[in-house]
């Protein structure tokens, strides 16, 4: 059995558009949320501001939890679980590089996003995006309980809604 990959990503909604990455990930070119992994002594919240700015050069305020996401690899069964926050946008510094992999930074609609379904990285990207738009929000208290993360995968997972 796969270990399971824990990551956040965040859902930045600005002016009818969400900020997405367009990245080289999975031996494909892939649209995504920004989001990776969380550094050890950092708390979710810290990973989205720092994985956002790392992914795109945006600044943002990480707001509500959205939920938590368990998509399993067909092919390989790999397990991804990403726990997704609503981030509110600042602003972006257009000169600063983006992360290796990164080609661009893109807003798009949720239209745009289902059209081009089979170019995102996971399912997931467009469900946290319908279920935002639904104002779907989940308490953050019992995953705060469970820090670092890292350490309780197993108790972060029953809370996951499979995609």
């Amino acid at each position: 059995m796969y270990q399971t990959d824990l990551t956040v990503a965040a859902v930045v909604h600005h002016e009818g558009r969400y900020l997405i990455v367009d990245e080289r990930a999975m031996r494909r070119d892939v649209l995504s949320q920004p989001g990776g992994h969380i550094e050890p002594g950092e708390s979710p919240e810290e990973a989205v501001v720092r994985e956002v700015l790392e992914e795109t050069g945006c600044h943002v305020d990480c707001g509500d939890m959205v939920g938590v996401y368990l998509w399993i690899q067909p092919q390989t069964r790999q397990q991804y679980l990403r726990i997704v926050y609503v981030a509110r946008f600042l602003s972006c510094d257009e000169d600063r590089p983006l992360d290796d992999g990164i080609h661009a930074r893109l807003w798009l609609t949720r239209v745009d996003l289902a059209r081009e379904r089979f170019r995102l990285r996971t399912p997931a990207v467009l469900r946290c995006v319908e279920d935002f738009e639904a104002g779907r929000r989940e308490p953050q208290a019992e995953l705060t309980q469970l820090l670092p993360l890292q350490h309780n995968v197993d108790s972060v997972l029953a809370r996951a809604n499979l995609v």
